[in-house]
């Protein structure tokens, strides 16, 4: 058997077992499917998501029950303006021994575990914001001088309200580079909220089960990565992200009049791994045009701004990046 033949047996296993780890999500995580999907091609993907919604969507249920169903070791980091480096990367005490000798002992924080969640990221001062950055890039904390490694695989689930502005440091842009996706969670549909009612109020609630390892996960990660991706999607995928570059010479007046700032390499990288998670998630061996805009608004809609003039005229990423959709001569047919 070849190299290509394993890789496709291997491909299959993963979507069977993946298909099972959806079922079993779903159970808990009624509905919303589409946030499923993301947050699971954000660990397949060796990732980090933003989960963005209002109080009360299942923000944390999903991520506690991801933690279940993925094999991880979860922790949860509930931020607030007083919340220091410290709790969350730990520190260095002075401990003495029975022998009255003195040492100091690292007492590990809350980041060294496999899945964090850190709860309404935004509340943090922007100095504890930046503790996760050396974590999330490089999967390891610099604490008294010396660099620790985190655990592997690392991912972050944060999650922000999009509404409660006050008492809030906005994350900056550079943070915001570091998650994969932007994903955003909105109200469940009548029939769905429905099912919640049925499947939450009553004398118990459903468990779920342990499909994947950690290990599993990390294979999974190495499987994705070798996945094939067409010429012409990764052009697609350049062209799209190149397209919202205000100083692109190909860009057209729309966005030269409407983007701030637009998305830089990142954005593409996160665009190649994420379309091949989301053909995995659909049962597809390859990724084609419509796992490229499928995946377009949560991986650029975090990593470009309007400018104040596009604001005041009331536009808005998600137009704008359909519209740059609509144009694109490789896109625009499977849109």
């Amino acid at each position: 058997m070849g190299d290509a033949d394993n890789l496709l047996a291997e491909i299959e296993t993963l979507e069977e077992r993946l298909s099972a780890a959806k079922a079993e999500i779903t159970r808990r995580f009624i509905g919303q499917e589409r946030v499923v999907d993301l947050t699971l091609s954000a660990l397949l993907c060796g990732g980090h998501g933003l989960l963005i919604g209002l109080p009360g969507l299942g923000k944390t249920r999903l991520v506690e029950t991801l933690g279940t169903v993925m094999g991880l070791d979860s922790k949860r980091v509930q931020f607030t303006p007083d919340l220091m480096p410290a709790d969350i990367l730990g520190s260095e005490v002075l401990e003495t021994d029975h022998d009255g000798s003195r040492a100091f002992k690292f007492i590990e924080g809350p980041v060294f575990c496999q899945l964090l969640m850190a709860d309404e990221i935004n509340r943090a001062s922007p100095r504890t914001q930046s503790a996760l950055l050396q974590a999330m890039q490089e999967q390891q904390v610099s604490v008294s001088g010396r660099a620790r490694d985190l655990a592997k695989p690392f991912h972050v689930l944060a999650t922000q309200n999009p509404i409660e502005q006050e008492g809030t440091y906005p994350l900056p842009e550079a943070q915001l580079d570091r998650f994969l996706l932007r994903i955003d969670v909105g109200y469940p549909d009548l029939e769905t909220e429905r099912q919640i009612l049925l499947a939450t109020t009553g004398p118990t609630e459903g468990t779920v089960q342990n499909i994947f390892s950690a290990e599993d996960l990390l294979a999974a990660q190495a499987v994705l990565r070798r996945m094939p991706v067409g010429e012409d999607i990764m052009e697609s995928i350049l062209e799209l992200v190149r397209a919202f570059r205000p100083d692109e010479p190909n860009a057209s007046e729309r966005v030269r009049e409407t983007v701030a700032w637009g998305p830089g390499p990142r954005a593409s990288q996160a665009l190649m791994l994420t379309v091949r998670a989301r053909a995995l998630l659909h049962g597809r061996l390859v990724p084609d045009a419509s796992d490229v805009i499928a995946m377009a608004k949560p991986v650029l809609k975090h990593r470009m701004a309007l400018n104040f003039a596009a604001l005041a005229r009331g536009e808005s990423l998600d137009s704008l990046i359909e519209a740059e959709i609509a144009q694109s001569a490789r896109l625009k047919d499977a849109a």
